[in-house]
């Protein structure tokens, strides 16, 4: 049973909507906010309950916008309400995808971290992906090699060479998570980098970074002093 009949739920809606367009997404909580988007889907009732149940279960907003489809339906979440998520979590990412497109990726370098971090923090699986840019360190291609471990050095190396030569790119920068949430750096990701590095050098093919992520942040190997 609903804690609000559908016209106290209607008056909760309304004063959640004015609250958000007045103040801002800050004057939302994130249960507030999932809480918003379920109402897209469900037009009556309330779904207060419900959106606070998602957060706890699935530990928190992002988490619960990067779940699988499947886990979602056996949450017990709807088609619509399901597709409601999703569409927050693509536009999203879409939007911080745009900030890095015709731009300097070393002079935008906040915004190419944000949109790595939202595409693969919250992965269950390890994806290594690499950015291939232009003399002026623009994006041409954003793709994912491969996905598992990247303890494969001799067969990674040339895959990233051969694709950055077959793209024509003059850098590139490559980034994989950790899906345990901890980004320090292994041996494999320090040797990987390095030979990356080592063969892009007299083909003038530039490794600007390797970027580990991970739930609780990022870690740069050329911060770090590997590269």
């Amino acid at each position: 049973m609903n804690d609000a009949t559908p016209l106290d739920a209607k008056g909760h809606r309304d004063r959640l909507r004015q609250r958000f367009l007045e103040e801002g997404e800050t004057a939302l909580l994130d249960h507030e906010l999932v809480e918003y988007l379920l109402t897209l889907a469900n037009r009556r009732g309330d779904t207060k309950a419900t959106a606070k149940r998602l957060i706890a279960q699935f530990g928190g907003y992002a988490e619960l916008l990067e779940a699988e489809v499947g886990t979602m339906r056996a949450e017990g979440l709807t088609e619509p309400q399901i597709g409601a998520l999703k569409i927050a979590q693509a536009t999203a990412r879409r939007l911080l995808e745009t900030r890095t497109e015709g731009r300097d990726a070393l002079s935008s370098w906040q915004a190419v971290t944000d949109y790595l971090s939202a595409k693969m923090a919250w992965r269950g699986t390890e994806e290594v992906r690499v950015l291939f840019l232009d003399t002026k360190n623009r994006l041409i291609a954003n793709e994912a090699m491969w996905n598992g471990t990247i303890d494969e050095s001799a067969v990674h190396v040339r895959e990233v060479i051969a694709r950055a030569l077959a793209l024509r790119a003059s850098a590139i920068i490559i980034a994989h998570n950790h899906p345990s949430g901890d980004a320090t750096p292994s041996r494999a990701d320090i040797r990987i980098t390095r030979e990356i590095a080592d063969a892009g050098r007299p083909l003038k093919i530039r490794l600007h970074d390797h970027i580990i992520i991970g739930t609780g942040g990022t870690v740069s190997l050329r911060a770090e002093g590997h590269l």
